[in-house]
């Protein structure tokens, strides 16, 4: 058994190209393009890609989006806004989830986890409309138990708990997050969820999160996209998988 390879499936990497998007659109070329990194980033052990359509379409275009959901050979993970608009599109596409995430078009990035105790209407209309596509939905909410019950109630079955605050933060502060997001993720179980989890996770940071049993799946972009700067692309996706379940297993594994 390697770490690359392990006996059974021990956690799963969804790999955000978002940031791919954003250095093509720089310069308004059609390179490098998505598409490709998705690819490439299944071959190097991807479980899942994930992408953010926003509303101001900074990054990843409808096109992205269209392009991508016949060629992958793994899952399609599609961030999106609970508006009306995204939600059709979604259901358009038929991707095999949608995780409903808040938006801002002022953020430099998604700063919190959508609020479905005071928006619970909303969310809830969404979650039926998916589901009645035969999307699995996925709510990016905090490890908050108030959020995570009402996000059970909607009818949604996965919950991708945000990891920003603990991303950020140093010492005694981090400790504290981290057993937030392990309380959090166990409250997850309870309600019967799948509890996913990911933002502003690195390749030290996430270690202490992928350790967690309760959490299935880690998704990571920003910090891939970086090292492949130095590392390659597909080295980089592998080096990420490899650190994951490294420390699934218990075993303290840093960039290669």
């Amino acid at each position: 058994m390697s770490f690359l390879q392990p006996v059974g499936q021990v956690i799963d990497l969804g790999v955000n190209i978002d940031h791919i998007a954003t250095v093509r659109n720089a310069r308004g070329t059609v390179y490098p393009d998505p598409l490709r990194a998705a690819l490439l980033a299944e071959q190097a052990g991807a479980d899942l890609i994930t992408l953010h359509l926003r509303e101001d379409r900074r990054h990843i275009k409808d096109a992205d989006v269209l392009a991508m959901r016949p060629m992958l050979a793994t899952r399609m993970n599609l961030e999106a806004a609970v508006t009306q608009e995204m939600i059709d599109f979604a259901c358009q596409v038929r991707p095999q989830d949608v995780c409903l995430v808040p938006e801002r078009r002022e953020e430099v990035t998604t700063e919190g986890g959508l609020d479905v105790v005071r928006y619970f209407h909303e969310v809830e209309t969404a979650v039926k409309q998916l589901k009645g596509e035969g999307i699995r939905v996925s709510l990016f909410i905090d490890a908050d138990e108030a959020q995570i019950a009402a996000a059970a109630k909607t009818g949604a079955t996965v919950i991708e708990l945000h990891t920003g605050r603990y991303a950020e933060s140093q010492g005694e502060e981090a400790l504290r997050e981290l057993e937030r997001i392990r309380m959090g993720a166990a409250a997850g179980v309870r309600h019967n969820l799948v509890v996913n989890a990911g933002h502003g996770l690195h390749y030290t940071n996430v270690q202490a999160v992928a350790a967690i049993r309760d959490i299935a799946e880690l998704n990571i972009g920003h910090a891939i996209v970086a090292h492949a700067l130095f590392a390659g692309w597909e080295n980089a996706v592998r080096e990420m998988k490899a650190i994951m379940v490294a420390a699934r297993l218990g075993v303290s594994l840093g960039p290669q």
